[in-house]
């Protein structure tokens, strides 16, 4: 099951004996873990009902042995293992021998005191092992993987319900806007948006507000203004990122990724590939690849390449010594504005 169902479950009061939580992100695993914790342990339960482990530093069979040990005054108990590398194809990071039989015994009759969790951060499991079998098959598989469209828009309604607040859709597609998909940023910001509003509901004007564009966003902006001829206004953004002590050369490195991306995704996208194969092929998160493909008809082919050959020459001359960064950057802008051509 995904994250968002699996929070509903225990909002729910359902509990299972063992958790096996696997996926790259860290703010779900650590999130589900709270909450769990609240559920099982109370808010106000004992610390001494929750043990964790490392796996790469403590056998596994301690880790059951825990479990297997009546919970501090009759109250239930958590044990959590982090960095489960047993499901994975890698070489361990350590010497330590695990007796991985002891654990699938324990998976298929668990204590009903204790509640195991099995944290694996990886993307990608060893399917042909017996405990990666075991675990889908007995325990709750919970996936910690970011986010499509859907599940995020499902995600910030539920952290808004949480907070006793409402988002707007279009709220909420210019909170993603401004800050992608990092789930770590986004929980702060509706944290501060939240206590700005009260009890109102949050808008466009309050995102507009309270939270501050990335400078992915900027680079966006630097971008949309060159292809709309809108010159003044890119460079009042380019100086207002170079107050804000941006290197120009770390913004030319943006753009040039930028216009790569773009290529890119044209490209695949002539060969019928949808944005879920484009995202694969080009290891980016959908999201990304959501954004470039409402960009990309505003290019043709030969002016993304004209583009990137500019960047090309602007980091070679700004390398070479042969012009300022800051005049350099100026000067790709303009020759941005002028050989802008739309297809």
């Amino acid at each position: 099951m995904n994250y968002l169902q699996a929070k509903k479950e225990l909002k729910q009061g359902k509990v299972s004996p063992v958790y096996f939580i696997y996926g790259t992100q860290a703010f779900l695993i650590e999130d589900f873990t709270q909450h769990l914790l609240n559920q099982v342990i109370g808010q106000d339960g004992s610390d001494m009902n929750v043990i964790t482990y490392n796996f790469s530093e403590t056998p596994i069979e301690l880790a059951v042995q825990e479990a297997e040990t009546m919970p501090f005054l009759g109250a239930n108990k958590v044990v959590i293992v982090k960095d489960f590398q047993a499901v994975t194809s890698q070489k361990p990071d350590s010497k330590i021998e695990h007796d991985l039989e002891v654990l699938t015994q324990y998976i298929e009759n668990p204590s009903p005191e204790s509640t195991l969790v099995l944290v694996a951060p990886y993307e990608k499991l060893d399917e042909r092992k017996k405990v990666t079998k075991r675990l889908k098959k007995e325990a709750a598989v919970i996936e910690a993987m970011p986010f499509d469209d859907r599940m995020m828009k499902q995600w910030i309604e539920e952290q808004a319900t949480t907070k006793g607040i409402q988002i707007t859709k279009e709220a909420s597609e210019r909170l993603v806007e401004r800050l992608g998909f990092d789930l770590l940023m986004l929980a702060g910001e509706l944290e501060k948006m939240a206590l700005y509003v009260g009890e109102e509901e949050i808008t466009v004007d309050v995102v507009d507000l309270l939270v501050a564009r990335t400078l992915e966003q900027d680079v966006f902006a630097l971008i949309d203004f060159a292809v709309k001829k809108r010159l003044d206004e890119a460079l009042v953004i380019y100086h207002d990122l170079l107050k804000q002590k941006e290197d120009p050369l770390k913004l030319l490195a943006l753009l040039a990724r930028q216009f790569r991306i773009y290529y890119q995704v044209k490209g695949l996208s002539k060969q019928a590939y949808s944005q879920k194969q484009i995202a694969t092929q080009l290891k980016l998160h959908p999201y990304v690849v959501k954004l470039a493909n409402a960009k990309v008809n505003q290019f043709d082919e030969r002016t993304l390449l004209t583009f990137l050959e500019a960047c090309a020459d602007t980091d070679y001359a700004i390398k070479s010594g042969k012009i300022d960064k800051v005049l350099a950057l100026e000067l790709l802008l303009m020759r941005m504005t002028q050989k802008t051509e739309t297809k």
